[in-house]
């Protein structure tokens, strides 16, 4: 494949853009037409969930795979072969007719999810310079975003014109074409390559040997915390606005959409105003407003739903400005040599809390209404806080000097 020398931020923007859009896009039409593929391919109701599993647990075991590898071949490489990956998996999703074929075809999208995941931020830090690398990663925030806002209703659409494998046909062209803009416009950025083999004995100790430093800790615990608190209080929204408030489908739909907008918004500003003022204030303070919104939805939503879209805007708004500087915070805060493994390694940690936080929702909010969920959630934001306040300093990449010494 060649390799390219140089190129226009703008495409480098685009290329990135489109591939999260995709990528992003054929992971969350999945839930909105679960249904479908359940009816079309016979299968029962309580093993539908598990395609969604399988794919978030394979994305975090080949991200932990990939990080190191991509330190030492380079991020575009990596790029190309997950894009191509991604492509054809889902491709042959029009090929599955039972239920072991259709998880089968997950379980390749979430490897090909785990190969793109990390080395996508990876890239970021690679290329774009330290006072660009917020806004860069507020871009990316957008693509998945139009995910949100545009990938699921053409997704729906075309799944309910001609059959549930549309959706993945229609998005694996545009991996295609975010294939294409990498191939050509797309260069590997001028960093130092870990020149060490791939052997599994290597990707382990590559692992063994950044986890024993105190700050990395700290900020794949972060990365836990931040993915709990998100789940735990978004995946039983929709089901306690439907039984307290009689919301129909169409209100969550609404809701959901005006979420993706505030990640729209979001994504740019917040990582431009990190750009420029530090990354370390914006996550505390973003964390800190989230432990008052979250359990104030309950006495907001008291006066009536309506309330619900410009508290929901405002609640994603935070979300998504605490989430793009502490991503950009973790791409720079260690050596180019060992970008990939660290953000495979807090990826792959946040996957762990998206499953804890799923797996704990349901009971604390049979248990103790929504109102657990938010305090549970909020707790979490308090705790990632105190963390970060406590054990990550600015604006030195305090990961590199641990390294190095």
């Amino acid at each position: 494949m060649p390799e390219k020398k140089s190129s226009n931020p703008e495409f480098v923007y685009l290329s990135l853009w489109l591939l999260m859009f995709a990528s992003s896009s054929q992971f969350l039409i999945i839930s909105p037409i679960l249904s479908q593929i359940g009816e079309e391919l016979k299968i029962a109701e309580a093993l539908r969930g598990t395609l969604m599993t399988a794919y978030a647990l394979t994305l975090g075991i080949v991200a932990l795979i990939t990080g190191p590898v991509s330190d030492r071949i380079g991020r575009r490489k990596v790029l190309l072969t997950g894009t191509a990956a991604m492509a054809i998996s889902l491709a042959f999703h029009q090929f599955a007719f039972n239920y072991s074929s259709i998880l089968i075809m997950r379980v390749l999208a979430g490897a090909a999810g785990g190969i793109l995941t990390g080395s996508c931020v990876a890239y970021i830090a690679d290329y774009f310079p330290k006072d660009k690398r917020g806004f860069a990663n507020g871009i990316l925030a957008t693509g998945s975003a139009a995910g949100q806002i545009l990938g699921i209703p053409i997704g729906t659409v075309l799944s309910e014109m001609f059959g549930f494998y549309a959706p993945f046909q229609f998005f694996s062209i545009i991996m295609i074409a975010a294939f294409f803009m990498i191939l050509f416009f797309v260069p590997q950025p001028k960093v130092a390559l870990d020149q060490s083999k791939i052997e599994l004995n290597s990707i382990v100790k590559d692992y063994f040997s950044i986890f024993s430093i105190k700050s990395v800790k700290t900020i794949t615990l972060g990365y836990l915390l931040m993915f709990l608190s998100v789940t735990v209080f978004i995946v039983y929204l929709p089901t306690w606005l439907e039984r307290e408030f009689s919301a129909s489908s169409y209100e969550i739909a609404l809701l959901f959409f005006v979420g993706g907008l505030a990640t729209v918004l979001a994504g740019p500003v917040s990582g431009r105003i990190s750009d420029k003022s530090g990354r370390k204030n914006i996550i505390i303070i973003a964390n800190l407003i989230l432990v008052l919104m979250m359990p104030l939805t309950l006495f907001f939503l008291d006066l009536g739903l309506v309330y619900a879209y410009p508290l929901f805007f405002v609640i994603m708004l935070v979300m998504v400005g605490r989430m793009v500087p502490f991503q950009a915070l973790a791409s720079e805060a260690i050596d180019d040599k060992s970008r990939g493994r660290m953000m495979a390694l807090a990826i792959s940690i946040g996957q762990i809390g998206m499953a804890i936080g799923s797996g704990i929702s349901g009971y604390i909010y049979t248990e103790f209404g929504f109102l657990g969920n938010a305090l549970i959630a909020a707790a979490a934001s308090v705790a990632m806080a105190v963390l970060i306040n406590k054990y990550i300093s600015e604006p030195k990449p305090v990961l590199g000097e641990e390294l190095a010494g």
